[in-house]
């Protein structure tokens, strides 16, 4: 793993196997995404035994795919590990797939099956995972409908299990942690404060991420439009706005939106942070992966600002709303939300179709089942995977 997604992520599956006698689990970084990546691996309390450090200045694509691939393979060459996991859709997913195949390791996915149909979007996430696919030996789809596509592509159907999704998983156990610790509690307020100001925690607010590479130029212009549209609209909400730091993004939301009183643009935040954002905020408008997953959990209606979704669940469920990154569409949909107490509370409601937060302990029962070790769950060993339950969260309060 090498970026805060897959630290997240992965962070259960970690524990879970750290906490049975029957693995030794290593975590190998890549060091794509060092600080936030160090901060999440704080959170959950995990040791990153190997860095690749694989990151360089302005590398292209195919230079990061050829260090990671070498990196790789030289941490197997020494290691000699009988499994490897990785998750999501990154460089790292396809570079460790084709590392792992060339030694004959087999390798498991977290989180796949996750398919738009169109290989550029997202770019390159979309190719990663179907190129990654054939190389698999254990595919953890976090869905039915990721399974069907996965057996639509013709991966053998014994090497797939339906498991729910991990980051819901990571989202219990950190929606636990504060709930249980005042003090945490009182350190991100503290936190938070400083940046979205003193009343964050009770004027009405929107949250914002976009940083999706196929949204730079035009679509991210659009998005800030929007979002100015809206701070205009609603001068009561606060729209709080963790910017990432590719200079892609940054110039135009520091452009558009720098000098609006109601928008408050802060440096991308902690995985504690920002979780208590979502459980705060009135509404979230996103084109990231995982937040369309995490918050619907905690009851919050999500604006997808992209033209495709590889979590179309979501959508059919009623917890997202798929608007494109269209100034327009987001600020119809938007309005619609905040001023129609019905029309919200449906979408605040609906299921969550994305698990019930113990993805992790199937997937390391499945891997027992591979190395024919004993399975210690009934609730989740055997036959037929057990299918993803809803996730009721636990408040947290602010």
């Amino acid at each position: 793993m090498g970026t805060r997604p897959e630290a997240v992520k992965l962070a259960p599956v970690v524990a879970a196997l750290r906490g049975s006698s029957d693995f030794r689990c290593t975590v190998v970084a890549t060091g794509q995404h060092k600080e936030m990546f160090r901060q999440v691996a704080e959170t959950f309390g995990f040791k990153v035994d190997a860095d690749l450090g694989v990151m360089r200045p302005n590398q292209s694509l195919a230079q990061l795919t050829a260090r990671l691939i070498d990196g790789v393979d030289g941490w197997l060459g020494t290691a000699e590990p009988d499994m490897a996991l990785v998750q999501g859709d990154t460089t790292t997913v396809l570079a460790a797939s084709l590392a792992c195949f060339y030694r004959r390791i087999p390798i498991g996915h977290v989180e796949a099956g996750l398919r738009t149909g169109s290989i550029w979007s997202p770019f390159p996430e979309e190719a990663n995972r179907r190129l990654a696919a054939p190389l698999v030996a254990l595919h953890f789809a976090p869905t039915d409908a990721a399974r069907a596509a996965l057996l639509r592509e013709a991966v053998p159907e014994e090497t797939v299990s339906v498991t729910g999704n991990t980051v819901i998983d990571a989202l219990r156990i950190e929606v636990a942690a504060q709930a249980d610790d005042p003090a945490l509690r009182a350190r991100i307020h503290k936190e938070l404060s400083d940046l979205a100001g003193d009343d964050w925690a009770q004027a009405p607010l929107v949250l914002i991420t976009g940083h999706r590479r196929e949204n730079f130029g035009e679509g991210i212009e659009q998005i800030c439009r929007a979002i100015a549209m809206l701070a205009d609209r609603f001068p009561a909400h606060r729209f709080v706005y963790p910017v990432h730091l590719n200079p892609n993004v940054l110039e135009h939301v520091s452009r558009l939106l720098g000098e609006l009183s109601n928008v408050r643009l802060i440096p991308p935040q902690s995985y504690r942070n920002f979780v208590a954002l979502m459980a705060r905020c009135r509404l979230v408008l996103t084109d990231s992966g995982g937040v369309q997953e995490e918050a619907p959990s905690l009851g919050k209606p999500v604006l997808v600002m992209r033209d495709t979704t590889e979590r179309p669940e979501g959508v059919a469920a009623g917890t997202a709303i798929l608007t494109g990154p269209n100034a327009r569409a987001i600020v119809q949909h938007a309005t619609r939300l905040l001023t129609d107490e019905a029309v919200y509370r449906s979408m605040a409601t609906a299921r969550n179709p994305y698990g019930d937060g113990y993805a992790a302990e199937r997937i390391v029962e499945r891997i027992r089942r591979y190395f024919g070790t004993p399975a210690r769950s009934p609730s989740v060993a055997g036959g037929e995977p057990e299918r993803a339950r809803e996730f009721s969260p636990m408040s947290v309060a602010s």
